[in-house]
């Protein structure tokens, strides 16, 4: 014995599943029908305030950061030999190089014959240092540039605090530094060593 009972949209609902008519509405529907666009694949329209596309057939939604995430996550797939990206390398090497760790080996393996390796190793190194140094940057400008001078114990209470640092020093110091860092990375990167600055 059921315990549920039918109702007439659930067999018609059945009706269209079993004809194949999965899009079809199972109840009878009366008033305004919208007039519907075909899309195709790829196609990119705004609709009740968002972006729509269609990708592998289904509507989603689109954003900006779409190219963004399809650079960050990890093919299936090398996109350079094909091959299956399942080595523990494969994801750091693919976040530099968007090639496999194998690809990378034997990329650098050439480079080593032509006599271009050491080129490139103080380039990578360099862009690396740079990086470093911009994000340490922003994260000093950031912190002397917070203007809170009041601090929220563990305990809740509020703390006043006075004094610090002379800010106008700090940056100018701040600067100086970071313009000979720079100058250091920019020297290592075309192979400068003291001898050749005297």
């Amino acid at each position: 014995m059921l315990k549920k009972e039918f109702k007439r949209k659930d067999v018609e609902r059945m009706r269209n599943l079993i004809k194949g008519d999965t899009g079809k509405s199972a109840e009878l529907q009366v008033g305004y029908t919208a007039e519907k666009e075909d899309r195709k694949e790829g196609d990119i329209w705004e609709e009740g305030g968002k972006q729509w596309t269609i990708k592998d057939g289904i509507k989603q939604t689109y954003t900006k950061l779409d190219k963004i995430k399809k650079e960050a996550i990890l093919p299936l797939f090398c996109p350079n030999c094909g091959s299956l990206m399942k080595k523990r390398l494969d994801a750091k090497m693919y976040k530099i190089h968007k090639t496999c760790f194998d690809c990378v080996v034997e990329m650098e393996h050439k480079l080593k014959i032509e006599g271009k390796y050491e080129e490139y190793e103080r380039n990578m190194v360099a862009n690396n240092a740079e990086s470093y140094l911009d994000d340490l940057e922003q994260y000093l400008l950031e912190a002397i540039n917070e203007s809170n001078t009041q601090y929220v114990s563990e305990r809740g209470e509020i703390e006043r605090w006075k004094g610090g640092i002379n800010k106008e020093e700090f940056l100018e110091q701040m600067t100086t530094n970071f313009a000979d860092f720079r100058k250091q990375v920019d020297d290592y990167k075309q192979n400068k060593t003291d001898d050749d600055k005297t």
